[in-house]
C-alpha cells in the first residue's frame, strides 16, 4: 500500500496516445495499464462520480453534466455543489476511516463545498452587469488569494470556449504542486481537461489531436517532478482516460423534432426565442450523444410517440422509454422520462429554433449555464462577428454514447502493479482502488 496516491483524470486519453507520451510512461514504469470501460453516460460528470463513489448513475444521481430541477423548471447546465451527488465520495470515506487523512480535489466537478479538506475550483463572480469577474472557489478559502498572487488568476478563457488550450492545465498543475508542497494531502485528485478540446474540434484522429497529447506530456513530466519533490518516493499514481472521443460526422436535433411535434414550446422576445421548459410538453436536455427528454407529468403515451419518433432521426441507436432506462442504470427520478443514445459517428445539439435569425443572444456567446444543453461549437469563433456560429456540423469529435467498441473506451494506468481487478476495469472501480490503498 502506499502513502500517498495521486488520481489523474485526462478525459480523451487513449492507448494509443501512451504509447508517445514519454513522461506519463515514465510516471507509470513498473506498473499496470488497464482497458476502462465509462459507464453510460460517458461525460465528464456521471464518469467522475462513478470513480469517486463505485456507484451507478440510477445510485449516485448525475445523469448528466447537468440537470432539469422539475419542482423548479428549470435546466441548469455544469452546476458546481458536491450535494449533486447523493453517494459518499472516497474523501468522505476516508474522514470516516481516519479523520486525520486529508484529501485534495482541484477542478474535479461538483468539488464546490466537497467536505476534502482541500479545494480547488472555478467559481467566477458574476457581477450585476452580467460580466464576469475571474476566481475560484477555493478551500481554506484564503487560497485562492495566494495562488492569485503567486500565479495570477485561473485563466478560465483557456479553460473552455474558443480560446481553450494548455494554459488552463498548466495552471491547474502549478496551483496543485504549491498545495502539494503545503499541505501533502494524502490523496490528490487532479482533473487535466486538455484533450477534450483539439479532438472535438478537429476530430481524435487529427494532427491537433495529436499535438494536444505531446503537449500535454510535456505538462505532465513537470507535474511528475513536483510532486516527487513534494512527497518523495511513497507516492501512488492512478491515470483514468475517462472517455475516449469519436469522430463524428452528423448532426441529431432532438428539440426541433419535438418543437415539429408541437410538444416543445418557446418564449418570443425581442431577444429571439427563449426555452420554455416548464411550459413544454416534452423537451431534451441534450449533453454530447445523449439526451434526456423531459415529458411533463410523464405521460406515457406522449413518452411512447416521443421515443418512436426519435428514433427515424439518423444518427440515433437507441431510444429508451420507462424502465427501459433500467438497461444502462439510468433509471433515477433525475433522468428524463425518454433517453436518446446516438450512434457513435453522431452527436446531439440542443438547439430548439427553426430559424437562426429566431436564435437567442446567448447562443452565439460562451454561455454555459443558460443554453439546455452542452455546446461544443464554443470552440469555434467567427472571427470577423466575435461570436460562436450556429453551425453544429463543424464539430469533429464527441462521445457520451455507450461504450460498445473498443475504439469508445479509455485506459486506466497505476505506477505499481496488481492493483486492478483484472485487464479490464470499470469506472467505478477505481473507487476501491483507491480506497484499498488506505485500508487499516
Amino acid at each position: 500500500m502506499a502513502e500517498n496516491v495521486i488520481l489523474l483524470s485526462l478525459p480523451g486519453l487513449r492507448e494509443r496516445d501512451v504509447m508517445v507520451m514519454r513522461n506519463l510512461r515514465e510516471l507509470c514504469a513498473g506498473g499496470e495499464i488497464a482497458t476502462l470501460t465509462p459507464s453510460f453516460p460517458c461525460l465528464t460528470c456521471p464518469v467522475q462520480a462513478g470513480m469517486t463513489t463505485g456507484a451507478a448513475a440510477r445510485d449516485h444521481g448525475v445523469v448528466a453534466n447537468g440537470f432539469f430541477w422539475r419542482e423548479r423548471g428549470e435546466v441548469e447546465m455544469w452546476t458546481a455543489p458536491a450535494t449533486c451527488i447523493e453517494r459518499l465520495r472516497i474523501w468522505d470515506v476516508l474522514h470516516q476511516r481516519d479523520p486525520e487523512l486529508t484529501s485534495a480535489l482541484w477542478f474535479p466537478l461538483h468539488s464546490k463545498q466537497a467536505t476534502a479538506d482541500y479545494v480547488c475550483t472555478p467559481a467566477p463572480v458574476h457581477n450585476p452587469d452580467g460580466s464576469e469577474s475571474l476566481w475560484c472557489y477555493t478551500k481554506p478559502t484564503e487560497l485562492y488569494g495566494t495562488l492569485r498572487d503567486r500565479l495570477d488568476h485561473f485563466p478560465l478563457h483557456h479553460f473552455w470556449g474558443p480560446l481553450a488550450d494548455i494554459r488552463a492545465s498548466d495552471w491547474i498543475i502549478d496551483s496543485a504542486l504549491y498545495a502539494a508542497k503545503q499541505f501533502r494531502p494524502r490523496f490528490f485528485y487532479i482533473y487535466l481537461p486538455h484533450l477534450d478540446y483539439a479532438a472535438q474540434r478537429s476530430g481524435p484522429e487529427s494532427t491537433a489531436a495529436d499535438e494536444a497529447v505531446a503537449t500535454l506530456d510535456a505538462s505532465l513530466g513537470r507535474l511528475a517532478e513536483g510532486m516527487r519533490a513534494a512527497y518523495g518516493e511513497d507516492l501512488l499514481w492512478l491515470v483514468a482516460g475517462e472517455y475516449a472521443i469519436t469522430a463524428v460526422r452528423r448532426v441529431v436535433y432532438p428539440n426541433r423534432v419535438l418543437r415539429e411535434m408541437g410538444l416543445l414550446a418557446v418564449r418570443e422576445t425581442d431577444e429571439g426565442e427563449w426555452l420554455d421548459a416548464a411550459g413544454s410538453a416534452a423537451f431534451a436536455l441534450v449533453d454530447h450523444q445523449m439526451a434526456h427528454v423531459f415529458v411533463r407529468d410523464g405521460d406515457e403515451a406522449t413518452a411512447r410517440r416521443v421515443a418512436e419518433r426519435l428514433s427515424e432521426e439518423k444518427g440515433v441507436a437507441e431510444v429508451l422509454v420507462g424502465p427501459e432506462r433500467a438497461r444502462y442504470e439510468l433509471d433515477h427520478a433525475r433522468s428524463g422520462e425518454v433517453i436518446l443514445v446516438c450512434r457513435p459517428d453522431a452527436w446531439a445539439a440542443y438547439y430548439y429554433w427553426l430559424e437562426d435569425d429566431a436564435a437567442p443572444p446567448f447562443a452565439r456567446t460562451v454561455d454555459i449555464h443558460r443554453k439546455p444543453g452542452y455546446d461544443p461549437v464554443e470552440l469555434f469563433i467567427e472571427p470577423e462577428a466575435k461570436a460562436i456560429p450556429l453551425d453544429a456540423t463543424l464539430v469533429r469529435g464527441s462521445h457520451g454514447a455507450p461504450a460498445h467498441d473498443r475504439a469508445q473506451k479509455t485506459v486506466l494506468l497505476a505506477s505499481q502493479p496488481s492493483l486492478f481487478p483484472g485487464p479490464d476495469v470499470r469506472d467505478r472501480d477505481v473507487f476501491s482502488v483507491v480506497l484499498d490503498q488506505f485500508s487499516p
